[in-house]
């Protein structure tokens, strides 16, 4: 999925290199008229390796460059000089980025961290030299070996964002709102549905200078698990969010109908969604007065039971610092501690 510079999903061939292939040099000086076989090593073929790295944040340079390829190792010399290994081939992506193998769907390896290196190609051996053959018998071999190709594949790059509380809700429902008011972003927003079509990431300001990261991703609509509206492509980047914020409007025609249906969505998709924290905010509550606001609390307490929400306005400032001295302590907290 795309939009603008925001690139999360790409396909590409890789090749590593070749092995060179090995010498069947025979040493030949003044004075040694047979001076046996000096064939050196060929050089191994380059590596491609996939390298994490912290400052990316898109796949966006794939979109122009699909066939990543290695050098070729060199080949051996005379008197036993192994070729140069060929140069690796170093894939740079954003920390979160599943690799798949295309063919099979499955997953290779993950990157979560930076500097991490995972090799997807190995280049082939170098082939040996002929001196390696020389026997009592054999004194003269006049043959060496070739070097092993490399390895050819295509392979699936996923990007997962990496964010300490994921935003979960419909359409329109305020996410990217609260986002601006809560951190530094500038996510597009509009008074319709979709607005949103990439996930963006925030930095919130705690106290004391501490910060933690927040994602805004595309509202999700029923049947999203199954690939309506943008599908699946956006609810593997709250995959690795901690906790959960759903965020559902005050004006909504049934509260928790809607947040039972944003809670079916990700069971379908991925039920280990469901052991993550959750904390319900009910969004544009500054449209209530006291009355129906105690009215609609009352309410939520019975329907809810137990779960934690609640009561926040972006566009008034209302239970903004309170909601994020929940989510901060709930980052913090015991791991055998609930909200």
């Amino acid at each position: 999925m795309k939009e603008g510079n925001f690139i999360d999903y790409v396909k590409l061939h890789v090749s590593s290199g070749k092995g060179g292939k090995g010498s069947a040099h025979l040493h030949r000086e003044k004075y040694i008229e047979k001076g046996g076989p000096d064939g050196g090593d060929g050089g191994r073929g380059g590596h491609v390796i996939l390298r994490g790295n912290e400052n990316l944040w898109t796949l966006y340079e794939f979109n122009f460059k699909r066939h990543i390829k290695a050098e070729h190792g060199k080949d051996g010399g005379k008197q036993r000089s192994t070729g140069a290994d060929g140069e690796d081939a170093y894939i740079d992506v954003p920390l979160g980025t599943v690799v798949r193998d295309t063919d099979t769907n499955e997953i290779i390896d993950e990157i979560t961290e930076h500097d991490q290196e995972i090799i997807i190609a190995k280049g082939g051996m170098g082939g040996r030299g002929n001196w390696h053959f020389k026997t009592s018998t054999h004194q003269t071999p006049r043959y060496s070996q070739p070097g092993i190709e490399g390895e050819e594949r295509d392979i699936t790059l996923e990007l997962k964002v990496l964010a300490d509380v994921g935003l979960v809700g419909f359409p329109n429902a305020g996410k990217s709102t609260l986002l601006s008011v809560i951190t530094a972003a500038k996510p597009k927003i509009a008074n319709y549905e979709f607005t949103t079509l990439k996930p963006n990431l925030g930095i919130v300001k705690y106290r004391d200078f501490q910060t933690f990261v927040m994602a805004d991703i595309p509202g999700i609509i029923e049947g999203a698990a199954e690939g309506k509206g943008l599908g699946y492509r956006f609810l593997r980047h709250i995959e690795r969010n901690s906790t959960l914020l759903f965020l559902i409007p005050c004006d909504a025609d049934n509260i928790k109908k809607q947040y039972e249906i944003l809670l079916d969505e990700l069971r379908r998709y991925n039920p280990e969604l469901l052991d993550k924290d959750r904390f319900i905010a009910i969004s544009k509550s500054d449209m209530l007065d006291a009355e129906l606001k105690e009215e609609l609390n009352m309410q939520l307490k019975e329907e809810f039971k137990g779960l934690p929400y609640m009561f926040i306005s972006s566009v008034a400032q209302q239970g903004i610092q309170e909601l994020k001295d929940k989510l901060w302590k709930n980052l913090n907290k015991d791991p055998e501690d609930k909200f």
